[in-house]
């Protein structure tokens, strides 16, 4: 067995933690092979004439009844882009001597913060923890730090962070029970990017390979599977969302001849389930794949919230990726190849501040916070679901799409999710709330437009439409 771990930023492994099937760490120069082969400036947001808005709304409306009837739902895409962008001008002539220029800059900067103000505070689909104080680190601001090829050698290049990076790394590493001279990573632009590392790293163990994900697993998976023209099969979910291994097994056999590489997922997207990473692996060893599989964990929802990441054996194989480049004297183990060296900075700052008592803390707020939102949902008569050990609710989504777009609700189908993350706090659910209740009471107030059913999404116990109240 191999495999590789992401948590959205730090990768670790083969894109984060490499282990083999008997236990045997893989040293780190080995794991980074492997890891390497494979018109006007607008003062502020300007919104369509209501006429339009009334329209849209009225042609949504329409959609949506349309899309119940035939038993789907189109994608609703976003207005657009340049109907609220900040154009590019050109300077005038004489700017230097009026300062016109720098004015007109500083007002529309001043406007857009006031902007991310009210965004922020109606923040709740997406996982971001909006709590963002980096003052002190203002005066490294005027560097243009880059951090090239792989972290662990050194480049030619000296405006770097690496012995940020690394420390980070480390951090990650003591979190997961993983020792120093164990594990090879680097921190990526985003979990997409950790996704496309750890798959392509599994590609280069088994060129053949054929990669299975779940339904619910981040849509960058299937991307990767695209980009790496690999062959991919999609696994049942519970409905929790949590991978079907009795479905997975019956596809294992099915491509019995060829290895698997499979991601598992630390939170899905919509509904935040954790598979069974213990069970995925049985299934694999007691269906003939014993040390022909790779497995890549999507951590970029949980994997610091849940560090279970030492039920995994540790890996063997990762060394097909590398390769020297001569002009940075170094080695280029990454997607990228070059990464932005402020972010390291920014997670050492934090990590630091907080330790791992902090994260603990915070980890045991989200998941506080949760229950009381999912409570307070159904004791409102909305329905809701709330899987173990995560932070994610999940509930009726909302009839009024500019009530979505207000609190930047996720939704998909029916249903519609509330992230919490140390940044929600309960007077902000509560917020939430008490202006989803006075919403709801107008939308079904007619008494013949009722809340939709998701028990199809969240199960008959979790839906309290008027078939199953």
């Amino acid at each position: 067995m191999v495999g590789s771990v992401g948590n959205g930023l730090a990768d670790l492994g083969a894109g984060a933690v490499s282990m083999n099937g008997v236990g045997k760490a893989l040293h780190p120069a080995e794991a980074a092979a492997a890891a390497t082969a494979a018109a006007e400036t607008l003062p502020m947001e300007l919104e369509p004439p209501e006429a339009l808005v009334a329209a849209a709304a009225v042609e949504v409306e329409a959609k949506r009844e349309e899309e119940a009837a035939n038993g789907r739902r189109e994608i609703v895409m976003g207005r657009n882009v340049h109907t609220s962008c900040f154009a590019v001008k050109e300077p005038d002539a004489d700017d230097e001597e009026t300062g016109e220029r720098e004015a007109t800059m500083a007002s529309v900067l001043a406007l857009y913060r006031r902007l991310l103000v009210e965004r922020t505070k109606h923040h709740l689909g997406y996982p971001y923890n909006l709590d963002f104080d980096y003052g002190a680190l203002a005066q490294l601001q005027h560097f243009s730090i880059n951090n090239l090829g792989d972290p662990f050698i050194e480049s030619n290049y000296g405006v770097h962070s690496r012995q940020f990076e690394v420390g980070v790394l480390d951090w990650f590493a003591r979190l997961w029970e993983l020792e120093k001279d164990e594990y090879w990573g680097y921190i990526t632009n985003c979990g997409t990017e950790g996704n496309l590392h750890g798959i392509l790293v599994g590609r280069k163990v088994f060129p053949d390979g054929i990669l299975y994900a779940s339904h619910e697993s981040h849509y960058s998976v299937f991307k990767a599977a695209r980009m790496y023209r690999m062959d991919c099969v999609k696994v049942d979910t519970l409905m929790s969302g949590e991978i079907d291994c009795a479905d997975f097994q019956r596809k294992l056999l099915q491509n019995r001849d060829k290895p698997a590489i499979i991601n598992v997922n630390i939170g899905t997207t919509v509904k935040g389930a954790v598979d069974d990473l213990d069970l995925v692996i049985k299934t694999l060893e007691e269906n003939g794949f014993k040390d022909r599989f790779y497995i890549h964990c999507d951590g970029a929802l949980f994997g610091l919230m849940i560090p279970f990441v030492k039920k995994i054996t540790r890996l063997e194989h990762i060394n097909a990726l590398s390769s020297n480049v001569e002009y940075l004297v170094s080695r280029d183990a990454t997607i990228m190849g070059s990464r932005n060296g402020h972010a390291p900075i920014f997670l050492w700052y934090t990590l630091n501040r907080k330790g791992y008592r902090g994260f603990q803390k915070e980890v045991q707020k989200c998941l506080r916070n949760a229950h009381y939102l999912k409570d307070r949902l159904r004791e409102a008569g909305v329905g809701a679901m709330l899987n173990e050990l995560s932070s994610t609710v999940v509930f009726e989504r909302p009839k009024d799409e500019e009530f979505v777009r207000r609190w930047q609700l996720a939704c998909e189908r029916n249903i519609a999710h509330v992230v919490v993350m140390p940044s929600v706090n309960i007077d902000k659910l509560d917020y939430f709330l008490n202006e989803l209740v006075e919403k709801r009471a107008t939308w079904y107030q007619d008494g013949i437009s009722q809340p939709p059913c998701i028990a199809r999404d969240v199960g008959v116990e979790n839906c309290l439409c008027g078939l199953h109240k």
